[in-house]
């Protein structure tokens, strides 16, 4: 609550001292995966993010960008072996609220980086598997076994075009872990996201 309130100062100053400030939308493509622990079997699951934008600009070549996201995210793994195959994923999806600094290195061009606060709105175990021809699928709610707040740190770059199209490939480091009640001796896990983006500011 502290860091919300801190943000919520912040972005406050921010505006005050605002150049331009624009709106917009933005959706893309998520590369999700897990770090940490027992990880080595785990692979990338594939997804989407889609909300909105608020550009800030604090000079010509300085901007403070906040977003509203929906962020599902997670991990899958496959198993095979004779007569037995599994496919398994765990979705989780999050309310990502991402404050980035702009800086435009030339017209159009922008790195960025900044903090991000997720909250976890759903988690569930789901997928199938085939023994001896005969398949069993399921579908089961995990969120109790899951933080219900996620800090991380994203990095990235970004163009936009005059007529307000933008285009922007983000990194996001999750900083904390996922687990719920998890202490040093239990495993860590934590977020892994690659964002392809595309959005429009008007």
């Amino acid at each position: 609550m502290k860091k919300l309130l801190l943000l919520t100062f912040l972005l406050g100053a921010f505006t005050m001292n605002a150049q331009e400030v624009t709106f917009g939308a933005k959706a893309g493509l998520n590369i999700s995966s897990w770090a940490g622990d027992e990880t080595e079997d785990l692979d990338s699951r594939t997804s989407f993010h889609l909300g909105a934008t608020a550009e800030i600009a604090i000079s010509d070549v300085f901007s403070v960008q906040p977003e509203l996201l929906f962020s599902s995210q997670g991990t899958k793994e496959e198993f095979s072996e004779e007569g037995f195959s599994s496919e398994s994923s765990i979705v989780t999806n999050y309310i990502q609220i991402p404050v980035m600094a702009k800086y435009y290195v030339t017209e159009g061009l922008s790195l960025e980086a900044g903090p991000q606060i997720g909250f976890l709105m759903s988690a569930n175990s789901e997928g199938s598997s085939t023994f001896d021809g005969e398949t069993e699928s399921y579908d089961e709610d995990v969120k109790e076994f899951f933080n219900s707040v996620d800090f991380g740190l994203n990095i990235g770059a970004g163009y936009k075009l005059d007529s307000g199209l933008n285009f922007a490939l983000r990194y996001n480091l999750g900083l904390s872990n996922i687990l719920d009640g998890a202490d040093e001796d239990d495993i860590s896990l934590t977020n892994r996201v690659l964002q392809l983006s595309v959005g429009y500011t008007f």
